[in-house]
């Protein structure tokens, strides 16, 4: 019967994508964990992978297998991290999912503070504003807008995402500046286009007012940076997140306007699988996030 190292060669080799890479990362020669992973297909009677001379793809039994072991081996490397004293120093690669323009203005800066923190962390950041499967693709953690429906996943809330109107002060001083949600109506709005589901997102304001603007809108785009660009440029209002328009707000080419009447903020959480603690290297994040300097969200 197959023993624990060879399961634990196998998710290796599925986490490095070839025998050689697991390899490295076990310890251990390419040939020793390819034969560990023969003798383990040879006790299940299972074909895992496709092999090339290149690398190795899971068969649809070895996706299963996967799907049922690598929580396992994930636990034995938390206890072996926490035994070795890796609190402290965290290591491998953390595996990261974030929205596209929470993750380029945001996430990336936290991230290359972390790396300062502790150089030998690896990091693969994943930019979607689709809802990733944080288990199917085998991420550490996923950071998330709004309210949470998983419930197969843990949460920390790591933060605010406030909503905010804004326009260029040459527009404001051509068309004027709205008072009320009413007085929208006559004005250029600049929407933005969900790329998934090809659909304009409606104004949200306080006490749960919302706009379509249908009539309003003179643009719609689905790309929250080039909508923030067309606000600059004096194309119309726009209402974005907060954090798209820092800078140009500080550099005094966007003034947000209606800021009496903001939506309430959403919450920003980090979305982790629940069947265990997180790992040393997602708890650095988790507290460079939460900590003081809070670089990410706040």
């Amino acid at each position: 019967m197959a023993g624990l190292q060879a399961f634990l060669a196998f998710v290796e080799t599925v986490k490095r994508g070839s025998f050689a890479a697991a390899a490295r990362s076990l310890g251990l020669s390419a040939s020793t964990v390819a034969k560990s992973v023969a003798r383990l297909e040879a006790d299940l009677g299972l074909r895992l992978f496709h092999r090339s001379t290149r690398q190795v793809v899971l068969t649809t039994e070895g996706e299963e297998l996967y799907q049922r072991c690598s929580r396992i081996a994930d636990e034995i490397e938390a206890l072996h991290d926490e035994a070795a004293g890796a609190r402290a120093r965290p290591s491998g690669t953390l595996r990261l999912s974030a929205p596209v323009v929470l993750g380029r203005q945001r996430v990336v800066p936290a991230l290359a503070e972390l790396r300062r923190r502790h150089p030998q962390l690896g990091v693969e950041l994943e930019l979607a504003d689709r809802q990733v499967d944080v288990l199917a693709d085998r991420l550490d953690g996923a950071l998330r807008v709004g309210p949470l429906a998983d419930s197969a996943l843990a949460a920390r809330r790591v933060g605010e995402h406030h909503i905010v109107t804004v326009a260029a002060p040459a527009y404001l001083a051509r068309r004027g500046t709205p008072g009320t949600p009413e007085e929208l109506a006559p004005h250029d709005c600049l929407l933005f286009r969900s790329p998934s589901s090809g659909r304009t997102r409606p104004w949200a304001f306080a006490g749960g007012v919302t706009a379509t603007l249908g009539d309003a809108a003179t643009l719609a785009i689905n790309d929250g940076e080039a909508l923030v660009a067309a606000a600059c440029a004096g194309m119309g209002l726009a209402q974005v997140p907060d954090y798209m328009v820092a800078e140009a707000i500080a550099r005094g080419a966007l003034v947000e306007v209606l800021a009496d009447r903001r939506p309430p903020p959403l919450p920003i959480s980090l979305v982790y699988p629940s069947a265990r603690q997180p790992p040393p290297r997602l708890r650095a994040f988790i507290e460079l996030l939460c900590g003081p300097m809070a670089p990410v969200v706040n």
